[in-house]
């Protein structure tokens, strides 16, 4: 019988169940940053990262002399090595993701889930991964970890996170393109329902500043295939308004539509070497996750 978690969507058995994934992210992102990801080995020197309990023979030129006046024990200070892969999730948390039709999550839930397999491989990896939330503005920021109460934060954010206002996806992406100084692996998930031309843009700020991206462009099946028969009434999650449609009209002309707002992105982040993969939100995450990164590791072998 398999343990039941004691987070919403920390799923152990889809972990277990990924076993030979970490293997793949790690000759994948290894491909994306060249030199950028971290070594095994812990190191002395550039950032501290966390504590562990003093074994004889270490260098007593690293012994926390706070924590040994507080806890009257001693403890060595680790530090990430020059080498660590800096990696972020970028979470859309905006209205339009609480979108759910027939299916059993909403993007937003599935985007959760996302995120916090993500960073747990990552973590186990011995990559550093940090989170940032955002709709109209940012809603948590998490700088890059890897203990397991840094993964305690992501989860337990990730529980009390709700959708919430309108989509700002370019202004909030050029903002992070000049917060976020060491250059990484940036992940953003989000269904990138804002201006094409302008979301494309604050991208490119990203590569100008050398991070490598991956976008997951999470969609509803609905959206996708536009089910829809009987005459309806559409209401748009992030301004309230309404439009009574007849689907019989629209479908082929909403198909037509769609099929190129998704393809522009497609080519767009193509031709500024970003990871584009389409994500329907009724497929398992982690087949997603371990057929993507499949693709990515036979790509870096030619």
């Amino acid at each position: 019988m398999s343990k039941k978690s004691p987070y919403l969507y920390f799923e152990p058995a889809k972990i277990a169940a990924l076993k030979n994934l970490n293997i793949l992210a790690r000759q994948a992102v290894e491909g994306f940053i060249s030199g950028l990801h971290r070594s095994p080995h812990r190191g002395f020197s550039v950032e501290f990262s966390e504590h562990r309990e003093y074994s004889p023979g270490d260098d007593l030129r690293h012994l926390d002399w706070v924590a040994w006046g507080r806890t009257d024990r001693h403890y060595i200070k680790q530090y990430e090595q020059e080498t660590n892969l800096r990696a972020y999730i970028l979470l859309d948390a905006s209205s339009s993701m609480a979108y759910r039709y027939g299916g059993n999550v909403t993007k937003f839930q599935y985007a959760c889930f996302l995120s916090a397999c993500l960073s747990y491989l990552m973590c186990r990896q011995q990559d550093v991964v940090g989170m940032i939330a955002f709709d109209d503005s940012i809603r948590f920021h998490l700088t890059p970890g890897s203990t397991p109460a840094h993964m305690d934060r992501i989860f337990t954010h990730l529980e009390k996170l709700q959708p919430g206002k309108r989509t700002a996806i370019a202004p909030t992406f050029h903002r992070l393109a000049g917060s976020i100084a060491k250059r990484g692996l940036l992940i953003v998930i989000s269904d990138l329902y804002d201006d094409q031309s302008e979301v494309m843009r604050a991208l490119q700020h990203f590569v100008y500043k050398k991070h490598q991206i991956i976008v997951l462009h999470l969609m509803d099946p609905a959206e996708l295939e536009f089910p829809f028969k009987k005459l309806m009434t559409f209401v748009d999650m992030e301004d309230g308004k309404k439009l009574q449609v007849d689907p019989r009209y629209v479908r082929q002309s909403y198909l037509r539509e769609m099929g190129a707002f998704v393809e522009r992105y497609r080519k767009e982040c193509g031709d500024r070497n970003i990871d584009y993969v389409l994500t329907p939100t009724d497929r398992p995450y982690d087949r997603m996750l371990l057929d993507f990164l499949g693709r990515r590791r036979r790509a870096l072998r030619r």
